[in-house]
């Protein structure tokens, strides 16, 4: 699916009092640029064209998804491109991103809003000279949390909470939660918002980052972590 679409029949299942402005991939593009690639692919570094890498797809099973009430939202991949030096050759490497994102609606103030988001970040490890590099796994918790954020306004008064392991794809993967106040984005509505930022863990070829926010007075956090645990992936074929 082309970046920016959305899934039809998704749409078709919201009711139309739903406000809802959505960013497409979570605004992804600078954010997971901050760790880079490092060093040059290992495949030919002398010539030839651009290296490219592309990850598979992590997405939440259906029956978890008719459990926790979420609805995908889109699937949308997202291409960053780095040039490096070996040997007095230019080499550019891309590395294509996968995200897919799901959301729910949220009653405030007598209103509906598409308000709690859930997104799964694939990003496909790249080995350079022997050695694996993961440009979101580099990202601090602090920096991952931002990633979600995106997905509101005036998000301000991040702070650190509890901690907790949860079962991500076979593998039991560190959670933090953070509270901090924000605006659901277009409406003007301010809200206290609950994000819960995983860890990176090792998929196939890949690496996948689940991400969740939504207003804490919804309490969503057994539906985030049911998400979490539902998760499946499908590597990228053509790898």
């Amino acid at each position: 699916m082309k970046p920016g679409e959305t899934f039809d029949s998704a749409d078709e299942n919201r009711s139309t009092t739903d406000a809802t402005t959505r960013r497409g991939a979570l605004g992804l593009a600078g954010a997971v640029g901050l760790a880079g690639l490092a060093g040059c692919t290992a495949l030919d570094v002398a010539t030839g064209g651009p290296a490219e890498f592309g990850s598979g797809t992590a997405t939440v099973a259906d029956e978890t998804l008719s459990e926790t009430g979420y609805q995908l939202n889109e699937i949308s991949d997202e291409t960053v491109s780095r040039e490096f030096e070996v040997a007095g050759s230019t080499r550019e490497v891309r590395v294509t991103n996968t995200i897919a994102e799901y959301d729910k609606a949220v009653e405030l103030f007598g209103e509906r809003y598409q308000a709690a988001v859930f997104a799964a970040v694939a990003t496909p490890r790249v080995e350079v000279l022997g050695r694996a590099f993961n440009p979101i796994a580099d990202l601090s918790a602090d920096e991952r949390a931002a990633l979600i954020a995106d997905r509101y306004e005036g998000v301000s008064d991040l702070e650190r909470g509890s901690e907790y392991t949860t079962d991500v794809l076979g593998t039991d993967a560190e959670v933090v939660v953070y509270t901090a106040d924000g605006e659901i984005e277009g409406t003007g509505v301010s809200v206290e918002l609950e994000f819960h930022v995983g860890a990176a863990v090792e998929a196939g070829g890949d690496y996948v980052v689940p991400l969740a926010a939504y207003p804490a007075a919804l309490g969503d956090g057994e539906n985030v972590r049911s998400m979490m645990n539902g998760l499946e992936h499908e590597p990228n074929e053509e790898n």
